[in-house]
């Protein structure tokens, strides 16, 4: 499903047929390929003319299988985070029926079309996984998994430098797939982790690691780790990790290799020490990733058409669903972990004082704890960090939302940095300074809301 230029050489050639635009602004033209539930097609923005590739989804095949929430929680960390590595997703919009990703077109091919001519020079293959290890270093870092990293998902642009497509939307169609083979066609179970073929649960970023792994073998032998006519056979020498090495093999390149082709994921590599090997050091320069800009963020909150977010007015704080409030606040109905697992690093407070006082506590902390302060609107705040942390930046949103004449609600979440170093800074410095205007903490006992 990632491979949007697997007809780019063929354009049907049809100039007949009308126009066939979306919302007004992107004209729909051939089809680059398909999965089982959706469909990418070539479009244009027809405002800069620039070329986008559009994904269809069908909404009801996503919600019949439950997997709403998966696509909403990862459109609205893919919208709001940029790197040069990965495919961007530009524009999520909906109809009653579908769902239209549309995102940045690849049009220099798969890095696995230049594998197919034979194994690559060192320093190439160094640098495409170099750039493919910070992709998905980033994307993990914001809680998301790609979880199905396979030929087709890795494209080249014009400047032949890596772009991982469908990062945290990819996993879904093959989730839909239950003939327990995967692509057998395109030889994905090759890629795929031992973990993940015995579908008994596992975690996706090291998943992720496993199917790096295999990328990195192939890139520099010319041809997969793991193969065999009879696909029993093969998914035995995955579950054991047995492989051979070719003589032509780096050494140092080896070495990493076999640390991250380790059946038992607990004892595979992990991506801080991946980035320490120097193997892995040499030549590398860590991308810029960047947040998405203030203004854009602004127009996200108000024109995400896939009903991401609450209905916004400047005039005063947000009204705050009452359900939502008491099921995420009240001791007795919590369902704070349903909230946490659609965005993990979110915090919540009720307070009894007025917004515009409210405001003024969050950007007296910030100064106090030598964080920037951009307002977004009214009554949201992004406080960043000056300090860089492990994952850059640490940046924060705050938002008051009103519930009741006199109650409304905070809402912390993270935007940029690392997680761990989040809940640190929630924790030990924000609860403490604003304990004096909460009247209750999200998930908490002494909750006076029903009473």
């Amino acid at each position: 499903m990632g491979d949007q230029t697997e007809h780019d050489g063929a354009p049907n050639g049809k100039t007949g047929s009308p126009r066939n635009v979306l919302f007004g602004k992107y004209e729909m033209g051939r089809m680059l390929g398909k999965g089982t539930f959706a469909k990418v097609y070539h479009g244009k923005n027809l405002l800069t003319q620039e070329s986008v590739a559009i994904k269809v989804i069908c909404k009801d095949q996503v919600k019949k299988e439950g997997l709403m929430e998966q696509i909403k929680r990862e459109i609205s960390v893919m919208r709001l985070v940029r790197h040069p590595n990965i495919v961007e997703l530009k524009e999520v919009m909906a109809t009653k029926q579908k769902i239209f990703f549309v995102m940045e077109y690849v049009k220099g091919g798969e890095l696995f079309a230049k594998v197919a001519k034979g194994k690559l020079k060192e320093d190439v293959a160094r640098k495409y996984f170099q750039q493919l290890v910070s992709a998905i270093d980033f994307c993990h870092s914001r809680g998301v998994s790609h979880r199905d990293l396979k030929p087709e998902n890795l494209l080249l642009d014009e400047n032949e430098d890596l772009k991982v497509s469908d990062f945290g939307l990819s996993a879904l169609p093959e989730q839909l797939r239950i003939d327990g083979l995967l692509h057998t066609q395109c030889g994905t179970p090759a890629y795929v982790a031992p973990e993940v073929l015995r579908k008994k649960g596992y975690d996706g970023a090291k998943a992720d690691l496993w199917s790096c792994g295999v990328v990195l073998y192939v890139l520099l032998a010319g041809y997969l780790p793991f193969q065999d006519e009879n696909v029993m056979r093969m998914y035995r020498k995955v579950f054991k990790a047995q492989y051979e090495y070719p003589p032509w093999f780096p050494p140092e390149a080896k070495k990493l290799v076999s640390k991250l082709l380790v059946a038992d994921p607990e004892k595979r590599i992990s991506i801080p020490e991946i980035m320490s090997t120097p193997w892995f050091q040499k030549g590398f320069t860590k991308p810029v990733a960047f947040s998405i800009e203030e203004q854009e963020l602004e127009k996200y909150d108000e024109n995400c058409s896939c009903e991401l977010e609450l209905v916004r007015s400047n005039s005063k704080p947000p009204f705050y669903n009452a359900f939502e409030f008491i099921s995420s606040m009240s001791s007795g109905f919590d369902l704070s972990s349903m909230f946490e697992s659609q965005r993990k690093s979110a915090s919540m407070f009720t307070s009894k004082c007025s917004a515009s006082a409210i405001v003024g506590k969050l950007e007296a902390l910030a100064r106090r704890l030598n964080f920037g302060v951009v307002s977004l609107k009214d009554f949201k705040l992004k406080l960043q960090g000056k300090k860089e942390g492990r994952k850059g930046k640490l940046a924060v949103t705050a938002e008051v939302f009103e519930v009741a004449p006199e109650v409304v609600v905070v809402e912390f979440s993270k935007c940029a940095g690392d997680t761990l170093e989040y809940k640190k800074f929630y924790e030990e410095d924000v609860r403490p300074a604003l304990k004096d205007i909460v009247w209750s903490w999200q998930g908490e006992n002494d909750c006076q809301v029903c009473h």
